[in-house]
């Protein structure tokens, strides 16, 4: 920095200013000094400068898979946001209980950043506890947790919402399926499952264990099994509603693969909007993750920079419900020689 401030023709204080975006430095000194700092290839060392401002500059991620479509594209906006603002991501990749056990028990985000973020996981108290005693703000994204800073959508709306579009089109034997086994999302499917639950028992329909069925994230075969057990109901459902797009597609390649057609014979209806569901032309529930992602930033931002801001903010987006081709009218029961519908009327 000494050097610098020669070069430029400044004092060290000066320098120290105006690499750190201070506004009490002219604009003509504050070229001088930034092309000195140019031509030395001097870069401001955050450790130091952490001694002096108590900030590393820092903004620590808990994730639990970097692989996921809302991963991916909730990181994606909220890195510009905390760039903007001068500072650098790090982030903590969490995907099975070990290195979840070694985070909380060495918890590296201690005196290494200046706030983190916790996507999508199932915390314990203890582990909750454990963040409050970090001494930095502690943001929850993708799902909300009482009484600290949440960013998140409203999963039971969206789902309600989702139902409704079935309801409104006719259907009345509507299934969910639902996954297991997806690290670090469990909060959001029960979340979804309550608002297919609420939307049918609001439209006075009794809740059927037998049309809400579980496959594992990922299994091909489980969603196949999973559909054969509602396609072998006395009354099959005449829709399918599921957690994810991924598991819709694979319902609607099942369906494809018993000649049942979608949808003629059976309305599918995806959560997320991920490009898959634009790909497969399929009716979804959007929720926006660059949106999160770029809330998120700007609310540990908030939290970092004034201490007046409300620790126990929350900030709920937003979902919308996009038709395309794979929900329709329910069908009309196919008639059977002898008169009368085919058992049950769900026509599948």
């Amino acid at each position: 920095m000494a050097d610098v401030a020669e070069r430029a023709g400044v004092s060290t204080s000066t320098v120290s200013r105006t690499l750190r975006g201070l506004s009490t430095v002219s604009p003509e000194v504050r070229a001088r000094v930034e092309q000195a700092a140019r031509e030395l290839d001097f870069a401001v060392s955050r450790q130091a400068a952490s001694l002096v401002t108590g900030r590393t500059g820092v903004v620590a991620v808990m994730v639990p898979t970097l692989t996921s479509w809302f991963m991916g594209a909730a990181l994606t906006s909220l890195g510009p946001v905390l760039r903007a603002a001068g500072m650098e991501m790090n982030i903590y990749v969490i995907p099975d209980m070990a290195e979840r056990e070694a985070f909380f028990d060495r918890l590296p985000a201690r005196r290494n950043a200046d706030a983190l973020l916790v996507f999508s996981f199932d915390l314990t108290d203890e582990e909750m506890a454990r963040l409050d005693d970090l001494g930095m703000p502690v943001v929850y994204v993708s799902q909300h947790v009482e009484g600290r800073p949440s960013v998140y959508v409203d999963d039971v709306a969206g789902a309600r919402h989702g139902t409704r579009h079935l309801l409104n089109l006719g259907h009345r034997r509507i299934a969910f399926v639902k996954t297991v086994g997806a690290s670090g999302f469990s909060f959001s499917s029960q979340e979804r499952l309550l608002g297919y639950q609420q939307a049918l028992t609001e439209a006075g329909i009794a809740l059927d264990d037998d049309l809400v069925v579980a496959t594992r994230f990922g299994d091909k075969r489980g969603v196949a099994e999973a559909l054969g057990t509602l396609l072998s109901l006395r009354e099959p459902p005449t829709a399918v509603f599921t957690e994810w797009d991924e598991v819709a597609a694979s319902v609607m390649r099942a369906l494809r693969k018993t000649r049942i057609e979608v949808p003629e014979r059976m309305s599918v209806l995806g959560f997320d909007d991920q490009p898959l569901a634009e790909w497969f032309d399929l009716s979804t529930v959007a929720q926006s993750p660059s949106d999160i992602g770029r809330e998120a930033g700007e609310l540990a931002l908030r939290l970092i920079n004034d201490p007046e801001t409300d620790e126990t903010r929350h900030v709920v987006l937003p979902t919308h419900v996009i038709p395309r081709a794979t929900t329709a009218p329910v069908p009309v029961p196919v008639p059977v020689p002898g008169g009368g519908a085919g058992e049950g009327g769900g026509g599948v």
